[in-house]
């Protein structure tokens, strides 16, 4: 048996390939939409991809199934539990097949057995390894969403990213009930989840990449409670707001998106900085300027926001970016072909052009923005020059703030800058300082006088300034 292990570190998802090292057959498991890393692999090694498998219809990033069976020929193998086939509609050109609860899928002498998981999903399955045979007993579960180290699959993403009433509770009930089932599962056991820390699809997953059956029925919170209420009040308690992005991955998943080799690649254009100001504030385009946020705030285009490259990028693009929006960046030449492929993967194909940070000095017209500490903020606070917003998610703000301070989170900061009076600078915050300079960004396009206070609100409390909760 041969496997391997992948992982986009920019959206956290982890995919494998199965192989059977007797027949050169292979199988991937929740493959990515750049399918570039397993076709490699599989030449190296000397396999032939002929199956994809799909343990769910994901909400974060565009499934693979399509482009692997568009490519390679091989057959997509998925849930037809829960809803009507899955709730899977591939075009019927694509050789497929669905599985139910115990079905047994061979790759080579290697068995995959389809294990109904719901609760992430109602149509979740897991896939249980076996390496025929020279073993009797299972090796390990493939959890996809179900598993992960150190915490479980969020049941609320229907609810909150497709709008489907009740279902997170209901998720909630059947992941308890799959949990039970999972834990009959012997302690040796290992597990390979589709997802580690840093991914939106859990609230406190783990930076370990695999574990065992025994070691998350210790350590994992979501194996204690034994009672389902009390484990439904858990699982929901504290789940983060979804990003956008992910109502549009459940749109598109269940069939597949657009071939790669039919998706626009953006070229690098020549336009000077006032062209590219002109273009930034035209309705229907979205200008990025991914250069960190100490260049950003010195010198920077009218209309741009900044999301700095990699810190963070493939979260507040998913946060914050819409998919009927053109798509521009400016960038350090060598980051475009890495953000090509983050960005269709998270399935933004309107990337127009990209343009290198030397077009900011070619501008007749540019914007900047102070940083300033917290004390030289709480001195303006008190003599009433500056009004301060806290961009922090809604948990961080109830637990602690600074008094007198107003709130907005950055992911609603462009519809919800009404809040704020347009007479008096705006110093914004985050915990550390990254998301404020987003936020900020976003402040100056509306017109803004900002501040950004260095440091964020971890800086604040490390000088012994005035909270509040």
């Amino acid at each position: 048996m041969y496997l391997k292990y992948f992982y986009d570190k920019h959206l956290a998802q982890a995919s494998y390939m199965v192989g059977c090292q007797a027949t050169g057959e292979a199988a991937i498991i929740d493959p990515a939409r750049n399918i570039e890393a397993y076709l490699s692999v599989a030449r190296q090694e000397g396999y032939t991809i002929n199956k994809a498998m799909e343990t769910h219809i994901h909400a974060d990033f565009v499934s693979g199934v399509t482009e692997l069976a568009r490519r390679t020929g091989a057959t997509i193998y998925h849930s037809a539990e829960g809803e009507t086939n899955g709730g899977y509609n591939f075009e019927s050109s694509l050789p497929q097949q669905g599985l139910k609860d115990g079905d047994v899928v061979s790759v080579g002498n290697v068995q995959l057995k389809a294990i109904h998981t719901p609760g992430h999903t109602p149509e979740h399955i897991s896939y249980e390894l076996t390496d025929c045979p020279n073993a009797e007993y299972p090796i390990g579960v493939f959890t996809g969403d179900f598993v992960f180290v150190g915490d479980v699959g969020r049941p609320d993403l229907l609810e909150k990213s497709v709008g489907i009433k009740d279902s997170a509770d209901r998720g909630a009930r059947q992941l308890f009930h799959s949990l039970q089932q999972f834990k009959k599962y012997q302690d040796y056991m290992q597990i390979w989840p589709g997802h580690g820390a840093g991914s939106a699809c859990g609230k406190a997953l783990g930076a370990v990449p695999t574990s065992t059956v025994g070691y998350e029925k210790m350590y994992n919170p979501a194996f204690q409670p034994d009672d389902e209420q009390e484990f439904v009040n858990f699982l929901l308690d504290g789940q983060p707001e979804p990003p956008a992005y992910f109502a549009k991955m459940k749109e598109v998943n269940p069939s597949g998106m657009t071939p790669l080799s039919e998706v626009p690649t953006g070229v690098l254009l020549d336009l000077d900085g006032d062209s590219v100001a002109e273009l930034a504030t035209a309705s229907k385009n979205m200008i990025i300027d991914t250069r960190n946020a100490y260049d950003f705030s010195n010198r920077n285009l009218p209309g741009t926001i900044n999301i700095p490259f990699p810190d963070s990028f493939a979260e507040w693009m998913g946060r914050l970016a819409n998919d009927d929006v053109d798509l521009y960046f400016i960038t350090e030449l060598h980051h475009i072909d890495q953000i090509r492929t983050i960005l269709t993967g998270m399935g933004f194909d309107r990337m127009k052009g990209f343009f290198p940070p030397s077009v900011i000095v070619t501008a007749g017209k540019t914007r900047s923005y102070e940083n300033k500490t917290p004390k030289e903020i709480e001195k303006e606070q008190q003599r009433q020059d500056l009004q301060i917003l806290d961009a922090r998610y809604q948990d961080e703000w109830e637990t602690n703030h600074i008094p007198g301070a107003k709130h907005i989170s950055l992911h609603r900061l462009a519809d919800g800058a009404d809040k704020l009076s347009g007479d008096k600078p705006v110093a914004v915050h985050c915990a550390t300082g990254r998301r404020s300079a987003i936020a900020s960004s976003i402040l100056l396009n509306q017109g803004y006088e900002v501040i950004n206070i260095t440091g964020g609100f971890d800086q604040w409390k490390n000088e012994n300034l005035a909270t509040s909760n």
